[in-house]
């Protein structure tokens, strides 16, 4: 199971310790983009983008030191992405009015494009199909409700909000490994 406590990342940037912090980067990063990818159907631009950007958000608070609990980092990451990449889909609506005329005739390369996000979302509505119906109902909520926050979950499903994150990082592994292995068939 991949690790969700990366406190060390927290204290090797606080500390200057580059080496570390890259080796744990190379390792944090594509989790976050292929989640930005999986959960929010972000494409790997916007996912890099959105990534990238949250990153030096968060890196910017742990600089003013206010991170408070270095252990849930990653959390914090998965919403300071989250975040990003709605505020990012926000912006790119702002101007896909004006575009609209222009984009109903699509170019050979958006016809490709959308069949492959259509694959995307056929995947993971496959692994959602595997998952057993508790698990589906919970991660659905989450994907339906991207900003619904942990105090709101607990209370929706009577979990505390700890079994709350844990269970959600459960899911969303298992999702993210049956998408890996669907998508290199």
């Amino acid at each position: 199971m991949p690790r969700v406590d990366y406190s060390e990342l927290v204290e090797a940037l606080a500390e200057g310790d580059g080496q570390k912090a890259n080796r744990l980067l190379e390792e944090l990063v594509p989790r976050l983009r292929e989640y930005l990818r999986v959960v929010m159907g972000a494409d790997e631009r916007a996912a890099a983008e959105c990534v990238q950007q949250a990153f030096l958000d968060v890196f910017e608070q742990i600089k003013k030191q206010k991170i408070r609990e270095n252990k849930y980092i990653f959390s914090y990451l998965l919403k300071a992405c989250r975040h990003e990449y709605l505020r990012y889909q926000k912006q790119q609506n702002r101007f896909s009015y004006e575009e609209a005329t222009i984009e109903q005739i699509l170019e050979p390369a958006d016809q490709i494009r959308n069949l492959l996000d259509q694959e995307r979302q056929a995947i993971l509505s496959e692994c959602l199909d595997e998952l057993d119906e508790e698990s589906r109902e919970f991660i659905v909520y989450f994907i339906d409700k991207p900003d619904t926050t942990t105090k709101e979950a607990s209370n929706r499903f009577n979990l505390s909000s700890a079994n709350v994150r844990t269970k959600k990082s459960r899911i969303t592994s298992r999702l993210h490994d049956c998408y890996r292995r669907k998508s290199e068939r």
